[in-house]
């Protein structure tokens, strides 16, 4: 059984995590507002994007001449899995559930006979799959230095994608991140970004009067300049989505570990007053059994 002294340690040991997972919740809330405007302000952007792109691609595909980017090149056997993680921890399963859809998706794939190739953006993501897929990976982009993501710090990673297409190197590519729901909602998305998947209307909007469109310049050169933006775009948004997702998670996830300490320092106070009752009462009893011998 500890001592009371070892007991009075634990107590000031938890007491002081307390502290700290409390001052880490309030660090994630303070840093969630900003990084939640930041992620639903990129969301009108990309969603203009996917309209207009959806609007040139069926007059792409009406003419036969849509992009590669667009259309694909035909090929379904090397996938290419962008994989948007955080690079630190301490936010409960919001890594992990990323990690885990990726690996799902990638064992899918493995067993309809495809190859996987896997880029990891955030090395907690890569920490996860090099555990059963590290041989797929190729390269891990560190993003610690960046504390306020722009379109400038994504803008690499998404030029990168489109010559690793251009030079054959995969034939589809699927992004991988938590889109933000809300603090204790952060739900791990597939989206599949080269080719660019654009949704066709359906229902009251197909129906609906078409709209007339002039683009100048042409269709062709405006596919061509928009196309490696959204795959940039996408990507940014991601890690938009997954700055506000992080932050919502650890925000939960040091609040838990708070009231878990609250609990556990009750715990250990009672059993310290216990204990300590318990020896007070024995001193005594062997003060008065003294006295009655002598």
């Amino acid at each position: 059984m500890p001592s009371l002294k070892d007991l009075r340690n634990r107590i000031a040991s938890v007491k002081a995590t307390q502290k700290i997972t409390k001052a880490m919740q309030m660090v994630a809330a303070a840093k969630l507002r900003r990084a939640q405007t930041a992620a639903e302000a990129a969301r009108p952007y990309a969603q203009r994007m996917e309209a207009v792109l959806a609007d040139l691609a069926g007059a792409a595909a009406a003419g036969g001449q849509a992009p590669p980017l667009l259309a694909g090149n035909g090929r379904d056997g090397v996938h290419l899995l962008l994989v948007c993680t955080g690079e630190r921890g301490l936010c409960g399963a919001f890594n992990s559930a990323i990690a885990r859809l990726a690996r799902e998706r990638a064992n899918s794939l493995k067993a309809a006979g495809k190859t996987v190739r896997i880029l990891c953006v955030g090395r907690k993501g890569a920490d996860i799959l090099r555990r059963t897929h590290g041989a797929d990976i190729l390269d891990v982009i560190d993003m610690r230095a960046v504390k306020s993501p722009t379109f400038a710090d994504v803008e690499p990673i998404g030029r990168r994608v489109v010559e690793m297409f251009g030079k054959g190197e995969f034939d589809v590519c699927t992004l991988f991140y938590s889109r933000f729901g809300s603090v204790i909602s952060q739900v791990p998305t597939a989206l599949r970004i080269v080719p660019a998947a654009v949704e066709a209307k359906e229902g009251a909007a197909a129906k609906a009067e078409p709209v007339v469109r002039e683009y100048e310049p042409d269709q062709g050169a405006i596919l061509a300049q928009l196309l490696p933006r959204n795959v940039t775009m996408q990507v940014y948004r991601a890690v938009l989505e997954n700055g506000a997702s992080f932050f919502g998670a650890q925000m939960s996830a040091m609040d838990n570990a708070t009231r878990n300490a609250g609990e556990m320092a009750k715990k250990y106070t009672l059993r310290y007053n216990r204990t300590r009752q318990a020896m007070i009462t024995k001193e005594l009893i062997e003060i008065i059994s003294g006295a009655e011998a002598l």
